[in-house]
């Protein structure tokens, strides 16, 4: 069912995906102890019915088939996996180097979205110092 969706809105849900997971783990600060799939799921779905453009084209069929939930448990595995292996760049790691020295503190990062998470944290404690 995924599979004959059209390609436009096959990255549309990927996107709205990636952005959902961006959003869950700012939430909770990328704590990975306070993750859970079944919180993030649920976020996804707010995510999905309220903000992705995508999510009212498709049919309610498929949106109701155990076939598209299956694939679409399968497609948020592999965001989620391709997030989290992202690397960071260097010049983002220029950034909250300098940042972290300024400020004395010590954010670990382990991927790009975690990173640009760090790096806005410290941007913002910047601005209040």
């Amino acid at each position: 069912m995924y599979n004959d969706l059209s390609s436009g809105i096959k990255s549309s849900i990927t996107r709205s995906i990636s952005k959902a997971f961006e959003l869950y783990m700012a939430k909770i600060g990328w704590n990975e102890d306070s993750f859970t799939m079944e919180d993030f799921v649920k976020s996804w779905q707010e995510y999905i019915t309220e903000s992705a453009s995508w999510y009212d084209k498709v049919p309610l069929e498929v949106k109701e088939s155990t076939d598209f939930h299956e694939e679409i448990a399968k497609k948020i595995n592999a965001s989620i996996e391709k997030i989290l292996t992202e690397p960071v760049h260097e010049d983002i790691i220029a950034s909250i180097e300098v940042m972290q020295n300024k400020l004395n503190t010590h954010y670990k990062y382990g991927c790009k979205a975690e990173a640009l998470y760090v790096e806005s944290v410290l941007k913002e404690l910047e601005k209040q110092a």
